[in-house]
C-alpha cells in the first residue's frame, strides 16, 4: 500500500509547487495532509475534477466520499463537489490510500503540428492512435505529449477523435483556453469538417441528417451508439464531393458533436463508411483489405477531420486550420479510378496542399 498524494515535501512547500511538479512527484511518499495552492491554470475547475486529477488512480467513489465527509477543505472551510476553485485558494487534501499498481511507462511522442502558441497546440492525429488512455488502451496522444513535454504546466484535450479517425485535434495549453474553446463548441461557434468515403449511390449534392443518438454499452463494456427516439438531438450536413464507382466521397459538417455521430448517421442512412469496424459493412471491409486489379488494399477507416474554424481564445480572431487527406486515403481513391493522377478533390483537401 502507498499514499496516493502528489508530493514528498512539507505542506508549506507543497502549496507552492506548480502543477507539472505535482505530477512529476506522483510516485513519492506524501505528508499526512497536503495543502495545495491553486494556480491561475488550475482556477475555474470544479473541486471534484481537481481531486481526480491530482489523485490519479483513486476511484471516483472514494473522491466523492472524502468530499462528503468534509475532509477536503478550501480556505479552511467545507465545500461541496460543485465548488469551482479560485486562484489563490488553499485546498486541504487528506491522505488517500489505494493498492499500489504497476506504473505504465508512456513513451513521449510529438505529432505533426498545425498551430502552436502559448494558449494551444493543434496537431494532425494519425489514424490508429487513441487520443487518451482507457478502455483497454494504456495511453494515447495526450499522455504521449505530456511525456514528451515534461516542462508543460497544462495540456488537455479540447475535444476527441475516434482512435481510427485521423486529422485535426485541438489541445489547450491553458485552462482559460480550454474553457473558452469548450464554450465555443457548446454555443455552435466552431466549424468542424470531415472527409469520408461511403459505399452506395449517394444522390443529393447536400443533405441534412437529423437523427437522435443514444449511447449504450455492449455486454463486454464497449461503448456504442444507435439511433433512438429518446436519444440526443444530432445534426450532420453532408456534401457530395465526388463519386468513385460504387463509392461516394463526402464532406461532413458537424452541427452537433455527439459520440460516433458521423458514423452512425451514415450507417443508419444506408451508407456505411469504408473500413468502419463498428457500424460499417464487414464483408466489404474484409474484401477491401486485399488488392483487386488496379484497386489497392485499404486497411483503415476512411474518416478524416480535415478542417476546423474557431475564434482564438486570446485574440478572438477567426482561425481556420486544415489537415489534408492522408496519402493512404488519396492513393486508395486514385486506385478506384484506375490510378489516374487528375485532381481528386477541390480547394486543397490533399495532404501537403493545406496552405
Amino acid at each position: 500500500m502507498k499514499d496516493l498524494a502528489r508530493f514528498s515535501r512539507g505542506a508549506s512547500e507543497t502549496a507552492d509547487m506548480a502543477p507539472a511538479s505535482r505530477n512529476a512527484a506522483a510516485s513519492q511518499t506524501l505528508p499526512q495532509v497536503q495543502l495545495l495552492t491553486i494556480s491561475d491554470e488550475e482556477a475555474g475547475q470544479r473541486i471534484d475534477n481537481f481531486l481526480l486529477r491530482v489523485c490519479k488512480g483513486v476511484p471516483k467513489s472514494h473522491i466523492y466520499r472524502v468530499l462528503r465527509s468534509g475532509e477536503v477543505r478550501v480556505n479552511k472551510g467545507r465545500i461541496d463537489q460543485t465548488y469551482r476553485l479560485v486562484e489563490g485558494d488553499v485546498v486541504r487534501v487528506p491522505p488517500i490510500r489505494v493498492a499500489e499498481k504497476q506504473e505504465t511507462v508512456v513513451p513521449g511522442a510529438e505529432f505533426r503540428i498545425l498551430l502552436e502558441d502559448s494558449h494551444m497546440l493543434v496537431i494532425d492525429k494519425p489514424a490508429g492512435v487513441a487520443v487518451h488512455g482507457g478502455s483497454g488502451v494504456s495511453y494515447g496522444v495526450i499522455e504521449q505529449l505530456r511525456a514528451a513535454r515534461p516542462q508543460a504546466k497544462f495540456l488537455e484535450l479540447v475535444h476527441r477523435l475516434d482512435r481510427d479517425t485521423s486529422g485535426v485535434l485541438l489541445i489547450a495549453k491553458k485552462r482559460s483556453a480550454l474553457t473558452n474553446l469548450h464554450e465555443q463548441m457548446r454555443d455552435g461557434q466552431t466549424d468542424k469538417r470531415y472527409l469520408t468515403l461511403v459505399q452506395g449511390d449517394w444522390k443529393n449534392a447536400r443533405q441534412h441528417v437529423k437523427l437522435p443518438l443514444f449511447k449504450y454499452s455492449t455486454p463486454d463494456g464497449e461503448r456504442r451508439v444507435r439511433v433512438q427516439a429518446d436519444g440526443q438531438p444530432s445534426h450532420t450536413v453532408f456534401s457530395l464531393l465526388r463519386r468513385f464507382g460504387e463509392f461516394a466521397l463526402l464532406e461532413a459538417e458537424l452541427k452537433t458533436g455527439r459520440t460516433h455521430q458521423i458514423r452512425v448517421h451514415l450507417s443508419s442512412s444506408g451508407f456505411p463508411i469504408v473500413g468502419d469496424d463498428k457500424y460499417g459493412d464487414f464483408p466489404l471491409n474484409k474484401a477491401l483489405q486485399k488488392p483487386d486489379g488496379r484497386r489497392i488494399a485499404f486497411k483503415r477507416m476512411f474518416l478524416h477531420a480535415w478542417r476546423i474554424s474557431f475564434l482564438h481564445p486570446e485574440t478572438g480572431q477567426t482561425v481556420t486550420l486544415k489537415a489534408g487527406l492522408p496519402e493512404e486515403c488519396a492513393k486508395f481513391l486514385r486506385s478506384l479510378e484506375g490510378g489516374a493522377e487528375g485532381d481528386l478533390l477541390p480547394y486543397n483537401m490533399l495532404a501537403g496542399t493545406e496552405d
